[in-house]
């Protein structure tokens, strides 16, 4: 989209190189840009994830392109409507994604509200999504690079948040995206991206997660009720991990199958393919549809994960069952609390919060 009338757009700048070449984009594209580098996290004197070195790359690109950059702190809101759900999704057994949640509340609320008090037009990230409003309609589809793909952690969005939203790199592959960083002269043109949250993505999870919620050791048991291990806290582990479990003796790995917090147990089972990885209903609750509501069943692929493969699958709904989805093909480690979120070819569709799974 190219601006015929100088509009204002605010783009936000998290230190990192997607987010730049965003800003970079639109400027060539005639519009006049702010940046905005949001706090949303206050860290203790001991904390890896350091905002004054993102905060001062986004500088860095804002006095390279000659635009201003504004700062707001987002910490209080964090808190309140991403953090606190993601400690007691943990506490339940659940796998929350916080990522998810935090566009919703903050990315995509928080950040146009502010964005507009300084006059903007549209907002902008760095995610690698395009929009599509041909035929009157606005669509969300999947960013060219495949590998690099991040609607599914803009499902939860609706047409009014993405109304005015710009995603300058959808277009483009990460390697285009660090080359034109590196022609522009921006030094973190090689900077390594983020991984999940930046609290959790950069530091030990355990030891991070110790700080909120209490953990005992347990008992992990076989599938025939046989005691085979001690684990650190049932909240901690997923389901289909691996690494933590500390379960040696002959044979294929130990995988986490199943978990009980009311009883602080693991259940695991051995062998990456073992038929209680596996699942062929996952029950959902929460269905976004992201710009129209289709009729039930409905065909479609689905993601369980970010990165995982697009299954095919059908959407349902009972009274008994509520929302479900049938998958064609059993799919391995379907895990509550994640999301799983629904495309047709490229266009994603929306989703769902998975709450728990069956066969």
């Amino acid at each position: 989209m190219r601006s015929e009338s100088n509009e204002t757009v605010v783009v936000g700048m998290s230190g990192g190189v997607d987010s730049s070449v965003s800003a970079a984009l639109l400027l060539e594209q005639g519009y006049n840009v702010i940046g905005l580098f949001m706090k949303n996290w206050e860290e203790d004197d001991d904390d890896e994830c350091s905002a004054a070195e993102d905060l001062a790359d986004a500088q860095a690109v804002c006095e390279i392109l000659d635009i201003p950059l504004k700062t707001v702190n987002f910490s209080f809101e964090y808190w309140e409507r991403v953090f606190t759900g993601f400690l007691r999704d943990l506490e339940c057994g659940r796998t929350p994604n916080p990522d998810i949640i935090c566009n919703v509340e903050i990315k995509f609320r928080e950040f146009p509200l502010w964005a507009m008090k300084l006059g903007a037009d549209y907002v902008a990230t760095g995610h690698y999504a395009r929009i599509d409003h041909s035929n009157g309609t606005l669509n969300l589809l999947k960013g060219i690079d495949k590998e690099k793909d991040q609607t599914y952690f803009l499902y939860g969005l609706r047409t009014e948040a993405l109304q005015r939203a710009l995603f300058p790199i959808g277009f483009l592959t990460k390697q285009q995206v660090r080359s034109k960083a590196r022609d522009l002269g921006f030094e973190n043109y090689d900077k390594k991206g983020s991984t999940g949250i930046c609290f959790v993505g950069r530091r030990n999870f355990r030891s991070f997660v110790s700080r909120y919620l209490n953990s005992t050791e347990g008992s992990i048991i076989d599938p025939q009720g046989m005691v085979i291990g001690k684990h650190d806290g049932a909240f901690l582990y997923t389901i289909g991990q691996r690494t933590g479990l500390g379960i040696g003796g002959p044979g294929d790995a130990w995988y986490v199958a199943g978990k009980d917090v009311s009883t602080n147990t693991l259940f695991a089972v051995q062998g990456h393919d073992h038929p209680l990885l596996y699942s062929k209903f996952a029950f959902v609750s929460g269905l976004n549809w992201i710009s129209q509501h289709y009729e039930l069943p409905k065909p479609a692929r689905a993601k369980v994960r970010y990165r995982g493969e697009d299954q095919v699958c059908l959407i349902c709904h009972s009274a008994e069952r509520g929302h479900f989805v049938e998958f064609e093909n059993p799919v391995r480690a379907v895990t509550p609390g994640q999301s799983i979120v629904f495309y047709d070819e490229e266009l994603c569709l929306g989703g769902a919060v998975i709450d728990s799974t069956g066969n």
